[in-house]
């Protein structure tokens, strides 16, 4: 298509003025036009679903009683064939090889309830009222916990002609997991049950409309543990998959060269059972008294060079028991008895979050959710993970966080204790106030009220995960309805 290029001016043009006569005459008749026709305009013609899905995305959502809006339009969740979810869980037994994941996967995934654990000490970190809100969880139990929730969310129908977005409810982070640790699992073994419920999603004819623009799915284990690049490689090779490429994944840790990847919190032990839960939970944690500067809570890694947790656990015993409190988390130690984290970083103005095994950690919800402030030293490890949960980009990281230079932690430029000590004591205040008003997007309800969830306008992890897909899904379908 030839496109326009204005000339320059030409003097001779003034003295064309029958021509400019006759353009005014023209647009004069266009105008007359316009304004006959608006006057008489005929009523719309009813929408078709396309178009009114287009609709509902242009225009501001509005927001529902209690919070989260369903605006954007609502979610259908598949009823996957049993060998895809239920069938999984059954084996809870043997899915790890360190411990069984019953107790942390029962309660649709939210764990046996604390209270009832003898290993755990809650009872002494909290008022009695608010010990029914604690579970067991497991840090790799999100498949379970998401798919509770949908199946009872205000924004969720049963009609798939009616949906905006699509959920698929495949384990597949315990699919993989089990075979993780196996000494004879192949690459075949690891891909199996990926393959099988690609092979079932193809053949649904929502997903052939789109291609899979407009379908989610949500992963318990971090995205690199489905990412396997040869068959003797760690970890499946789910998410490399052609058939996989549209799938939007809800993902504890994210690719951050994979647009399809969206980071959502690690599930903790928290899970609120309304507004007042979560209310009483804030109040509790921002009045809580906090006598030491910070602390830490990680194994260290031995086999590995320079060792930076290793370098933050020297950090923390030379500051000395009164201003930093270290906790060894070696051999499963504190995710059998994660009140001992708990206990630590309730004690703490901020607790330090260096990488884990990978760039991101369970550590640093549970650090928010005790009301600490977060001590970052990757950008990785959560501001370029979790863009729909933690203010991100303008110098907002510095309202809830602090980020030290590890290069310099390394060289001994700086000390963890310095930089902390050195930061006024009203601004921890408002800083800690910011993580604390953060804490309900940060967990997953335990809400059992049908569309009611948290109530009083209140947004848990799973309601921004809606919101954050049904908007997602909008801007992409001008691009699978165009093909």
């Amino acid at each position: 298509m030839a496109t326009f290029r204005p000339e320059h001016l030409n003097p001779a043009a003034r003295r064309q003025r029958p021509v400019v006569l006759l353009m005014l005459a023209f647009f004069a008749l266009q105008l007359l036009i316009f304004f006959a026709f608006r006057a008489v305009r005929p009523p719309p013609a009813p929408a078709s679903p396309s178009s009114a899905a287009a609709a509902a995305a242009a225009v501001p959502a509005r927001r529902h009683e209690n919070g989260s809006s369903c605006g954007g339009g609502l979610v259908y969740v598949y009823d996957l064939p049993p060998a895809f979810n239920s069938d999984l869980l059954a084996m809870c037994a043997s899915l790890a090889p360190m411990y069984s994941l019953c107790p942390y996967l029962a309660n649709d995934g939210l764990g046996l309830p604390a209270s009832g654990l003898a290993t755990t000490n809650l009872s002494s970190l909290m008022p009695p009222e608010l010990l029914g809100s604690w579970y067991a969880s497991d840090q790799f139990a999100l498949e379970h916990i998401v798919h509770r929730r949908l199946l009872s969310h205000r924004c969720r129908t049963a009609d798939p002609s009616r949906a905006a977005a699509f959920f698929v409810p495949f384990y597949a982070g315990l699919a993989v997991g089990r075979h993780l640790w196996s000494p004879n699992a192949t690459g075949a073994d690891r891909d199996r049950d990926c393959l099988a419920l690609l092979s079932w999603l193809h053949a649904r004819p929502w997903y052939r409309r789109s291609s899979g623009w407009d379908h989610f799915i949500a992963l318990g284990r971090i995205t690199w543990d489905f990412r396997r690049a040869s068959d003797e490689a760690w970890g499946g090779s789910f998410l490399t998959m052609p058939g996989a490429a549209n799938l939007t994944r809800l993902v504890i840790e994210r690719d951050p060269w994979d647009g399809m990847d969206v980071g959502v919190p690690y599930p903790t032990g928290f899970h609120p059972r309304d507004a007042a839960d979560v209310r009483a939970w804030q109040r509790h944690v921002l009045s809580r008294r906090r006598l030491r500067l910070f602390a830490f809570a990680g194994a260290p890694r031995s086999a590995i060079r320079g060792d930076f947790r290793a370098l933050l656990l020297g950090e923390c015993q030379a500051a000395g028991d009164a201003a930093c409190a270290a906790l060894d988390c070696a051999e499963g130690r504190c995710i059998r008895n994660n009140a001992l984290v708990m206990e630590l970083f309730m004690g703490a103005r901020f607790c330090l979050q260096p990488r884990g095994d990978s760039f991101t950690r369970r550590s640093l919800f549970d650090c928010m959710v005790a009301g600490a402030v977060p001590v970052l030293f990757w950008r990785r490890s959560a501001y370029q993970q979790y863009g729909w949960y933690l203010p991100v980009g303008g110098g907002r990281e510095e309202d809830w966080s602090v980020f030290i230079d590890r290069d310099k932690l390394r060289a001994g430029n700086l000390t963890v204790r310095g930089v902390l000590a050195a930061i006024p004591e009203p601004r921890v205040r408002r800083m800690r106030e910011r993580v604390v008003e953060m804490i309900p997007r940060l967990v997953y309800s335990a809400a059992d009220g049908g569309e009611k969830g948290l109530g009083d306008g209140m947004e848990d992890a799973v309601d921004v995960m809606v919101d954050g897909m049904l908007r997602r899904a909008a801007e992409q379908r001008s691009r699978w309805q165009t093909t």
